[in-house]
């Protein structure tokens, strides 16, 4: 039997820290060697980040986008290790830091870690390239437990780069964010967002294409955060084998080319 790949766990407090450390105990191909929070945490058999980067053949991250960027920045310091990325909500200069160290390191950054929501993700790509923007309209709807602090989701905005891959434009140019006042009529070919928070809800999403007459919506909905851990770890057993660069989903379920 192979050795297992060796995991260090970022933001271990965490909902989605722990929900990491149970799946990847589970699990025989992995072991976890080091688990980290925040600079200066104790407790709960944590470590501090730089022992963890010295133990480990892959960081599985699920933090914020600032701490985020700067663990890539240390990973890439060192040479290693690689770096799965479940952040979502970057500025422009922290998605540049990343791409900076992916030049060094082997990064996989996603806005999620779902199987089903990167099948979502290319079918609506597909429905983005048959409907046309001036027969069709599109609005993304997201909605999320009372603690995320992004809007949209990550998730709901690679639903959007992907709708606006298959109409061959840029997102940012046609994406409305958000809708308050007397705005007049919908703008043609945008790509609008709607967000709900509250409860516990793990994480909901849909894509509906709007026509005259008809509609068509394409959605998933997450049960529980087990399915991104296991995601994640799909991510951390692709990325330890691959050069540097950055990944994402779809690569690492062969839909993109590497």
């Amino acid at each position: 039997m192979p050795q297992p790949l060796k995991i260090a766990i970022a933001g271990a407090l965490g909902r989605m820290g722990r929900q990491m450390a149970e799946t990847i105990a589970a699990d025989q191909r992995l072991e976890l060697v080091a688990r980290f929070h925040r600079p200066g945490s104790v407790g709960e058999g944590l470590v501090e980040r730089d022992e963890a980067l010295a133990l480990a053949d892959v960081v599985i991250d699920f933090t914020t986008p600032a701490a985020s960027a700067e663990l890539a920045k240390a990973c890439a310091a060192r040479g290693g290790p690689a770096l799965v990325i479940g952040s979502t909500g970057f500025t422009p200069p922290e998605l540049a830091a990343i791409a900076e160290a992916a030049k060094t390191i082997a990064i996989v950054r996603s806005g999620s870690y779902s199987l089903g929501l990167n099948t979502l993700t290319g079918l609506v790509e597909q429905a983005a390239r048959a409907l046309r923007h001036d027969d069709c309209d599109i609005e993304i709807l997201e909605a999320h437990h009372r603690f995320k602090v992004d809007a949209p989701s990550g998730t709901a905005l690679m639903l959007g780069e992907a709708a606006a891959r298959g109409r061959g434009i840029e997102l940012d140019d046609v994406a409305r964010r958000a809708r308050d006042g007397l705005l007049g009529p919908r703008g043609a070919g945008e790509i609008g967002f709607a967000v709900l928070r509250g409860g516990g809800i793990v994480g909901e999403h849909s894509v509906s294409f709007l026509a005259e007459g008809e509609m068509l919506t394409l959605s998933h909905a997450a049960g529980d955060r087990s399915m991104f851990a296991r995601g994640a770890i799909a991510a951390a057993l692709w990325v330890a084998r691959r050069p540097p660069g950055e990944y994402d989903m779809r690569d690492v379920l062969g839909f993109g080319a590497v």
